[in-house]
This record gives C-alpha cells, sequence and structure tokens, in this order.
C-alpha cells in the first residue's frame, strides 16, 4: 500500500510539473542556440562546434571524440584545423554589445571594434592571441604557417606597446637602403607570416592583399606606399619564400592587383595588375607570371597586343585566372573593350531615361538588376605555358556560357549558349540552348546538341558529356573521343523525371550522384533509388531497391574539401554510407552498400544501418572515411551534435537549448485524411505538450506546397521572416495543422480548397477543435487570399505578400530579379498552364481580388514596399476593396523591407501582432490598440499600438 501512495505522489508530481511549465514568451527568441559551425580533425580525434544564440555571443567548443573537453573559446568564427591537426586557428568576433554599442554611436567603419586571432597548440595546450585581425589563411596541404592581416595601430603616448601591437621591422624594407627607422604615425594594415609552434616569422607593412600557395612554401601579396612617403618603402607585389626566408621583389610602383594565383606544385604564380593613372575611367589589366626559381621581376604575360586577343578586347579585370592542375595551362578572362561614359557632359543636362525595346534578349529591368554582372562580363581563354604565346579564345559573345572540369587538364571545355532564344525566358522557366564542346588546344568548336532543355555535366576528366533532357525525360551520354551519343535509360520502364510533378511545365530530374574514376560510370538517381551507368551506354545496374518500400537512397560525400572543388567521385572498391529516407513513415536513417565481388564480397552487399524518427543535419566525414559527426533532431529535441564511428553507437558532444524544459513545448505526429475528390492526402498536426483531449484549441492551419517531409524538424521559436512560429503558437495552447497540397492544373484556388478545407473540416471533428484560422506567406499569402472568399468557416486569417489579382500580377515585374512574371502563372507556381489571353476566366477565377464580397473573414495583410518578388501593390489592392466593401482588413507594411523579413526587429514585431491577432479572435481576448483603431502616421515611431 506504501508504494501504491508513492507512486501516486509521484504520479501527482509528473502532473503537477507538466502543468507548471510556462508558455513561450517572445522573450526567449534572442537566447535559442543553435549549432552553428562544425569540424573534425582528419583522424576523428577531435570534434569543435559553435553553439550560437538567435543574438548575442556564440562560443566554440573543442571536444574529444569520447565528449571530453578540451577547451572552450567565446565569440569564435571562421573556426579551422591547421592540416596536420596540431593547431587550432580561429577569429575572435568583438563582445555583441560593444558591437551593437559602436552602431549606437553611429561609429565609422575603421573605429567598429576589430576581430583577434587565436591560435591554438594541442601539444603545449596553449594559447597565442592577436588583436585587431582583419583576415587569416591557412596553406590546404601544410600546417606550418598561418598568414594573417592586421591593423597595426601605434600605441598612444604614455602607453607601452602590447606584445601584439609592437612595431617589428618591416621584411620588404630591410632591402632598401633608404629606410628609415621611424615608428609610424598612422595605423597601417599589415600582413604576418606566424610560424605555428614556434612564433612570429615575419611582418611585411602595408599590405593590401596577399594569397598562400597549397603546400606553405611561398606568400605572395601587394602593399602600397603611404601617402607622404618618407620611409622609401616602395609599393608593388612581392613574393615570399617560407624556408628560404627571401624576398623577390615582382613589380612595383602604384597600381590595382589582384588575382593572386598559384599553380598546383606552388611554384607557378600569376596575378592581374593595373598600373594606370588611378582616375583613369579604363583600367588596363595585364597578366603577370612568376615561377618559383626566378630571381627577376615578374613579365607581362598577356596584355591587349598579346597574340590571339582580339582586335578592342583586352584583359578583363574581373576575369579569374586558374591554372590547369598539371601546370601546363593558364586560363583567364578577355573581355571587349567597353565605351567610356563622356565625363564632360554636364549630368543636370541629360536626360535619364530607360529604353525598352521588344528585341532585346532581356528585358530593361533584368539588365539594370544585373548591370554589374554584364559589365564584368568575360569571355574564357587559356594560354600553353611550354608551348605558345598565344592565346586561344574559348568562348565569346556568341558562346558565352562555359564550364570545366575541375582539373583543367582535358582536352575540351563544355560551352553552352541561348543566343536568339533568351526572350521566351519572360514566360518559359529556362531557355533552350546549343551545346558545344571546346579544344583547349586550339579553340575549335564542336556542337553536340542542339536546342536542349535541361542540364548538361562535363565528366570530372572531361571525357563525356552527360545530360536530362526536358522535353522527352531521358538521360544522354556523348563520349568526346568517339562522337557517339546514347541515351543511357533506353528500354528502363522507370521514370528518371520528377514523378510528383504537379506543375504545367516538364520535369526536371531527381539529379546526377556521382562518378567513377576515369569516367568509367555515372551515378544517377530515380525518386527512390541509385543507378550506375557506364557512359558508352553498355550498362545499367540499380544499385538499392527503395521503390517497393518507399524509401529513397542518395549517396553523399560528407569529406570537407579544401581548395579546388572537387567533384564527388565513388569508389566501388570500399563501402559507402547512404542517406536513407522513407516517404511513408517520413523517418530518415542510412545504409551501407558494398559493389565489390569475387572473394572479398561481403556476405550482406546491402545492409540497412538506422531508420529513425529524427532527421540528421550537418554531416561530416573524416577524410578515410573512418568517423563522422552530425546533428540530430525532432520536433522534440533540439539539434545536438553526435560522434559515431558506424552511425550506430554514438556520443552526444553538445547539449544545447537546456532551457525548454521549462516551457510547454509541444508534439508532431502525421495526420493523413481524404479528401472530397478521395485523394489520400497528409499533413502535419503539432499539439500542445499538455493537450487534453477534453479540453477546447484553437486551430491553425499554415502551408506551403509540401511541408510533411519535415515531420522530424526542430522548430525553434524564432521570429520569423513573417512565416507562422508554430513553436511559440502551439506552446501557447494551439493547435498547427499543416497539410500538403497536390495541384490540378488550372485551379491552384481550389487545389487549395481540396485540401486545407477538407483538412481542417476533418479535424473540427474532433471535440477538442475549437475556432479555425489560416496564415500563409507568398504563395502561402495566396491560397489564404482565396480560401477567405471561398468558406466563411475560418474565424481569422493572415495573408503575407498575396497576389490576388493574377490578371494585374500577370504582366508584371519581379523586381529583384527584374524578370517578368508571366512564367510563374503559365508554367510553375500558379500552375494556370496558358496565358491570359488563352485562358482569361482561369485568371479571373483564381485571383480572389474578383471574389471578394464574399469575404466574411477578419484577414490581416503584410506586404512591404521593398518587395522582390511580389509587387506590394496586389496587397494594396486586396485592402482597399475590403475597406471599401467595410470588411474588417488591416494591412502592414515594413518599410524598405521584402518580400520575406530581412530586419530582425521587424521579425520580432510580427510575431507579437500575429498572435495578438490570433488571440483576439480565436481565444476573445481584447483587442490591442492597433487591431481596434491602428496607429495614425502621427504616432508612427511614438505608439507601436501593442498596448503593452
Amino acid at each position: 500500500m506504501r508504494v501504491f501512495y508513492a507512486f501516486l505522489f509521484l504520479a501527482f508530481l509528473s502532473i503537477e510539473s507538466t502543468a507548471q511549465k510556462n508558455p513561450l514568451d517572445h522573450s526567449v527568441y534572442d537566447g535559442w542556440q543553435n549549432i552553428s559551425t562544425t569540424g573534425i580533425a582528419q583522424k576523428g580525434d577531435k570534434i569543435f562546434y559553435i553553439v550560437a544564440p538567435q543574438e548575442g555571443d556564440a562560443s566554440l567548443s573543442m571536444k574529444t571524440d569520447k565528449n571530453e573537453t578540451l577547451f572552450s573559446l567565446p565569440r569564435a568564427s571562421n573556426p579551422k584545423f591547421s592540416f596536420d591537426d596540431k593547431h587550432f586557428v580561429s577569429l575572435v568576433s568583438p563582445f555583441f554589445k560593444d558591437s551593437r554599442q559602436a552602431k549606437i554611436d553611429k561609429k565609422k567603419k575603421d573605429e567598429m571594434p576589430k576581430d583577434s586571432l587565436a591560435i591554438y597548440s594541442f601539444a603545449s595546450k596553449s594559447w597565442v592571441k592577436f588583436p585587431n585581425v582583419k583576415s587569416y589563411k591557412l596553406a590546404e596541404e601544410s600546417g606550418k604557417h598561418v598568414v594573417y592581416l592586421f591593423d597595426n595601430v601605434p600605441a598612444k603616448k604614455g602607453k607601452k606597446d602590447s606584445p601584439e601591437t609592437k612595431p617589428t621591422k618591416d621584411a620588404a624594407a630591410s632591402d632598401s637602403s633608404k629606410v628609415k627607422k621611424e615608428k609610424p604615425k598612422k595605423p597601417t594594415t599589415d600582413l604576418v607570416i606566424y610560424q605555428l609552434g614556434i612564433g612570429r616569422d615575419t611582418l611585411f607593412k602595408n599590405v593590401e592583399d596577399y594569397e598562400i600557395d597549397k603546400w606553405g612554401n611561398h606568400v605572395v601579396f601587394s602593399r602600397k606606399p603611404e601617402e607622404k612617403d618618407s620611409t622609401g618603402l616602395t609599393g608593388g607585389v612581392f613574393r615570399y619564400d617560407l624556408k628560404a626566408k627571401q624576398l623577390v621583389g615582382l613589380t612595383s610602383g602604384k597600381g590595382t592587383f589582384k588575382n593572386f594565383t598559384f599553380d598546383e606544385s606552388g611554384k607557378q604564380l600569376a596575378f592581374l595588375a593595373d598600373k594606370s593613372d588611378e582616375k583613369a575611367l579604363l583600367k588596363d589589366y595585364k597578366v603577370y607570371y612568376h615561377t618559383e626559381n626566378s630571381t627577376d621581376s615578374a613579365k607581362v604575360l598577356v596584355s591587349a597586343s598579346t597574340k590571339g586577343v582580339p582586335q578592342k578586347w583586352y584583359v578583363s579585370g574581373d576575369g579569374n585566372l586558374k591554372f590547369s592542375k598539371n601546370g601546363s595551362k593558364l586560363f583567364l578572362g578577355l573581355a571587349p573593350v567597353p565605351r567610356i561614359k563622356d565625363t564632360t557632359l554636364v549630368d543636370f543636362e541629360n536626360a535619364k531615361v530607360d529604353i525598352w525595346h521588344w528585341q532585346d534578349d532581356y528585358l530593361q529591368t533584368q539588365q539594370l538588376v544585373n548591370l554589374k554582372r554584364d559589365l564584368s562580363k568575360n569571355y574564357l581563354s587559356v594560354l600553353h605555358l611550354n608551348a605558345s604565346d598565344k592565346v586561344i579564345l574559348l568562348s565569346d559573345e556568341n558562346l558565352p556560357d562555359t564550364r570545366t572540369t575541375d582539373d583543367l587538364d582535358n582536352a575540351f571545355i563544355l560551352a553552352t549558349t541561348d543566343l536568339g532564344r533568351r526572350i521566351e525566358t519572360q514566360w518559359r522557366t529556362g531557355s533552350f540552348q546549343d551545346v558545344y564542346a571546346v579544344s583547349t588546344v586550339d579553340g575549335s568548336r564542336k556542337q553536340i546538341v542542339k536546342d536542349l532543355r535541361g542540364n548538361v555535366i562535363l565528366s570530372p576528366e572531361g571525357k563525356y558529356l552527360v545530360w536530362y533532357d526536358r522535353e522527352n525525360q531521358n538521360w544522354y551520354s556523348h563520349g568526346l573521343a568517339s562522337g557517339n551519343t546514347v541515351q543511357l535509360n533506353k528500354d528502363l520502364t522507370v521514370s528518371f523525371a520528377d514523378e510528383d510533378n504537379d506543375s504545367p511545365d516538364t520535369p526536371g530530374s531527381y539529379g546526377v550522384s556521382g562518378w567513377t574514376a576515369g569516367d568509367e560510370k555515372v551515378y544517377l538517381y530515380d525518386k527512390f533509388d541509385i543507378w550506375s551507368f557506364k557512359t558508352d551506354g553498355t550498362q545499367a545496374v540499380k544499385l538499392t531497391s527503395g521503390r517497393n518500400s518507399k524509401t529513397t537512397y542518395r549517396y553523399s560525400d560528407w569529406v570537407e574539401r579544401k581548395g579546388r572543388f572537387a567533384p564527388t567521385i565513388i569508389d566501388e572498391k570500399k563501402p559507402f554510407i547512404l542517406s536513407t529516407f522513407n516517404n511513408v513513415s517520413k523517418e530518415n536513417g542510412f545504409a551501407r552498400l558494398t559493389l565489390q565481388t569475387g572473394k572479398k564480397a561481403p556476405k550482406e552487399p546491402f545492409k540497412e544501418i538506422v531508420l529513425a524518427k529524427t532527421f540528421y543535419g550537418q554531416i561530416k566525414e573524416t577524410k578515410d572515411g573512418g568517423a563522422y559527426i552530425y546533428t540530430k533532431e525532432n520536433y522534440t529535441d533540439s539539434p545536438d551534435l553526435y560522434f559515431s564511428k558506424d552511425f550506430k553507437t554514438e556520443t552526444k558532444l553538445s547539449a544545447i537549448n537546456a532551457q525548454q524544459a521549462t516551457y510547454n513545448w509541444g508534439t508532431a505526429e502525421l495526420y493523413k485524411w481524404t479528401t472530397p475528390k478521395g485523394h489520400a492526402a497528409e499533413g502535419i498536426l503539432y499539439k500542445p505538450e499538455d493537450f487534453d483531449p477534453n479540453k477546447t484549441y484553437p486551430v491553425i492551419a499554415y502551408f506551403y506546397e509540401k511541408l510533411s517531409d519535415g515531420l522530424y524538424r526542430y522548430q525553434a521559436p524564432a521570429p520569423t521572416p513573417s512565416r507562422l512560429n508554430i513553436s511559440y503558437f502551439v506552446s501557447n495552447g494551439y493547435v498547427v495543422f499543416a497539410p500538403d497540397i497536390v495541384y490540378e492544373i488550372g485551379y491552384p484556388g481550389k487545389s487549395a480548397e481540396e485540401y486545407i478545407n477538407s483538412g481542417m473540416a476533418e479535424l473540427k471533428k474532433n471535440k477538442w477543435a475549437g475556432k479555425l484560422a489560416i496564415q500563409g506567406q507568398s504563395w502561402g499569402g495566396y491560397q489564404v487570399a482565396h480560401l477567405i472568399t471561398a468558406t466563411d468557416m475560418y474565424d481569422a486569417a493572415w495573408s503575407g505578400a498575396p497576389v490576388v489579382n493574377m490578371t494585374s500580377a500577370y504582366g508584371g515585374i519581379r523586381w529583384q530579379t527584374g524578370m517578368n512574371r508571366q512564367f510563374q502563372y503559365e508554367r510553375t507556381q500558379s500552375r494556370i498552364g496558358a496565358t491570359l489571353w488563352e485562358k482569361p476566366e482561369l485568371y479571373i477565377e483564381n485571383s480572389p481580388l474578383f471574389h471578394l464580397p464574399k469575404v466574411k473573414t477578419p484577414v490581416v495583410i503584410m506586404h512591404n514596399d521593398e518587395d522582390g518578388a511580389v509587387p506590394w501593390y496586389q496587397g494594396i489592392e486586396m485592402f482597399t476593396a475590403l475597406r471599401r466593401l467595410q470588411k474588417p482588413v488591416w494591412m502592414l507594411n515594413y518599410n524598405g523591407d521584402a518580400h520575406n523579413l530581412v530586419q530582425r526587429q521587424n521579425r520580432k514585431d510580427i510575431q507579437k501582432r500575429q498572435q495578438q491577432f490570433f488571440d483576439h479572435y480565436l481565444k476573445g481576448k481584447t483587442a490591442a490598440p492597433w487591431i481596434e483603431k491602428g496607429v495614425p502616421a502621427t504616432l508612427k515611431g511614438i505608439d507601436w499600438g501593442f498596448g503593452e
């Protein structure tokens, strides 16, 4: 009996504890944490991660694979292990409060608090730190040096120099007999070469830009002389040999120097230099070149007068310099010499006008948005360093877009053009393009595909072009040596196109997984499985069996790559890990696949490792694949970091957001029902942690396309860009419903009714379901506007950035991109599938504006005057119409903010207003002043209308 009473007492305590949990309030946002950055050493024995609040100071933890803490570093940013993992390097940001105060005080940029640099030695377990650091770099294949740039601020009179700021003799100046040993009177930006584990190696003053080669043998930097060059220091570009401690001047004088590029070995160096007058309107860049063993200055390798450079073309200062991996070729950018503005014209006496022409490739609005990009447009060219002094032009205005292999060693590049077919992008997603193989040997061009609408890929070693054709939904491969083109998926019954496409456009593909060495095979995806195709078309093998179980398998390369972007190369001799997703249960996990055959073939070539009610993110693996770190989360568990060698036995490394346990949280479950037309439907149902089916709860539906695959995602309480703050509302006694929507072409409005209204009606059958509301942003905002014209079942609605008049929006502009909006109505999200003049009745039927007299639901509209996606006059059309109809309507315009709110203060503001609005109409709370009577312009910035 005593045991029984003890059990009752404990049960009572448990109930009491749950009942006493507080609901979330708006003050919790800033302190809510996330894992922002992670890293793992090559041996997997050391792991770091940064825990960052939404606003405030972050902190880094360094731990062992057994969860032993080695050290912590407050405010760490851009952290890295040295190549040999013997040191750890990181910037340290200023205190958040200091940066905030500096902004309040309107400090200039150079007066703002600055970063520091922290270096930790794992051997000595000690730190060295340096103030006022602007940036740092580590060599990709060496762990000996760190190079950093810092603001060297002389100590004020009466104060001693700190060890970090004490002026050091300038290594570059030491070579000049004219140097006067004077303490600089002004701050300088100096470069330090620091030998890890030993100390400062060398300092160079007045440095503007710098680079270190892959192997950590050389540093190149540009410097400028002081304004009053009394010290005798010279400006220019210098190369410093870290081993020999030898400095070589590559070019001297004033100028603009950039794009310092070493070859793979570090022995060759190229850079761009412009030495024209600072006031010159036309910059005259040249490519300079230098080799490791040369003690002479760098030579001009390419200029406007170099053989092969077209007449009236020059070296582009916006082009990239890239050596081929074997060092035999240097790639650069050339461009036509631009026309220069006549500076003798008086600005206020000349018209400012944009001229729109019907035959322009792109709308004037797109041209203006992309003006900076277009002015910097340049065309890929190549110079064979040991064979010729002639530059070979690989692309031009007629063939502008190029893609290369990572190594650049191969004989061909991929080039595409949509010239003459660009106007149609006004109403079509993506243009038709012609595909060429261009020889890097002589620049000759061979057309491979004509009028392709799809994506084309150059294989890692440049032997094949592989592409997906959206028009016929097939994959093809073309051998550049053989000239043969084959259909890879020929005679296969499975589709490699998006099976769930419900837009009036041809479906895209599921993409490429990777390649085997030598370009022998390419791995492609269908909806569920991974396929291996020989690139010559002789073999197709399905590697997984996910279709029957509705499980999607995907290959991922989680190794952190340094330096060059590397394509995914799959080693079929080694087992590899696949990520898995069950489309029915929404569970995630991992599986192991081994393709090796023969005596070493395993008994189980394929093995499921884990499938769990969780979501895995930020996955990283060591170089040898022997260890992994990753975050795990679900709706109730914050995304913490874990370490594992097999994804089964794991060690939890972090424990963020402990405060969550003190708040009433919630649960997430998959909810299924059948729509009126008999369609199987599903969505996510979020309930409060203390949910009691005998109580009544208001229900808010939030929707955007399909959300149910995110069943096991964590929903941090945060001021959102204008989406529904799910965790906040659930914690405060609301049920939130997120239904998936499948669309019928031409009827996006009725499709929303079919799924959202039927799902809410199904929920309403439960006795716990009280008043109903809907909230959506952008496309979801449009659906909210439509639904309240089709039903009066909702007690409140919130519509963010909605399109309400498809007839006026159809020909409008997406101001952020400058693109016309026709394509999205005919081909994509709006799903009308026809032009306005072909089916005007569908545009009117799906436009809420024409049906607003039917509205009986109070609605708030948010539409901002800098919306770059949906013109904010759409919100104005909705507001003014409902206002005239004397329907309860409010409109929020966050001045200068975007389609989705960017400014955090505005995000915080809208959370309070959403809460007050729904609390009033769904819970019967007193209306806040802004709801009851608004806020006049005379009180703007004085009274926000919260009534607090």
